[in-house]
């Protein structure tokens, strides 16, 4: 798969496999994008923290046209497809190869200070350790007054079991056994055929050396999230946008 049209071809791909496991998408990137517009100047730069393809740089660069855009991410396959979409943008997007949180992730980052730092569904892969870090790390990379804004399952911790418990209930009757199929199915298929494309093939063996040094740890309860924030030196931290455990946090610098 070569050209411009085809990479455009996978990220449409990409798109409608997330729809299939959040319906709430379109509405949480809206309201992410409404607190942008009430928080920051027309002419801002902000980091998208596991951009994937780059579906929320883009929808932030089209609806913001002064904006310019840091793109960050470490697994080679989806990056590769975002850069062959859209490349820069004119100019107003750049890709960054990095794990998120690491020690010193952030020195592959352009030099200077940041507006905004965004990320959805993408930092519930971080481990406790690596979400500290993060925070630390965005608390000296954005300005006084920028914004922390993260679309993700954020779910609630053992200081509230019973609405952990109603949020998993629901959220089992919401989907049914035939939908969570469907959801793990379309996001299988994706990383299938991705496979079997010669492009992104040669991608796989390093994907996959990534998450094997760093695997998966699990999702972290909102107050991870909050007291790393806070901790790090945000003014506040909170929850702005819900639906059970999908939710927006928001937090200034």
């Amino acid at each position: 798969m070569t050209g411009r049209l085809g990479w455009k071809a996978w990220y449409r791909r990409w798109e409608a496999q997330q729809e299939a496991f959040n319906r709430n998408r379109e509405r949480r990137f809206s309201a992410m994008l409404d607190l942008v517009a009430a928080s920051l100047p027309a002419r801002f730069t902000a980091l998208d923290l596991g951009c994937g393809p780059g579906s929320l740089c883009v929808r932030l660069l089209e609806r913001f046209p002064h904006a310019r855009c840091v793109a960050v991410d470490r697994d080679p396959v989806v990056l590769r497809v975002g850069q062959g979409a859209f490349g820069t943008m004119r100019g107003r997007l750049r890709w960054v190869d990095t794990e998120l949180g690491a020690p010193g992730w952030d020195r592959a980052l352009p030099p200077g200070r940041f507006d905004a730092a965004l990320s959805t569904t993408a930092l519930h892969w971080l481990d406790r350790p690596h979400l500290m870090q993060l925070g630390r790390d965005l608390a000296r990379r954005l300005r006084p007054g920028g914004i922390f804004v993260d679309g993700d399952r954020l779910p609630w911790g053992t200081d509230d079991r019973r609405l952990a418990r109603l949020a998993k209930q629901v959220r089992s009757v919401r989907i049914g056994p035939r939908r969570r199929a469907t959801e793990r199915s379309a996001w299988q298929a994706w990383w299938d055929a991705a496979h079997r494309d010669p492009e992104l093939r040669s991608l796989f063996p390093l994907r996959q050396a990534r998450h094997a040094q760093h695997p998966r740890s699990g999702d972290l309860p909102l107050s991870a999230y909050v007291r790393a924030l806070r901790g790090a030196g945000f003014r506040s931290a909170a929850v702005v946008w819900r639906d059970l455990e999908d939710a927006i946090l928001y937090a200034r610098r």
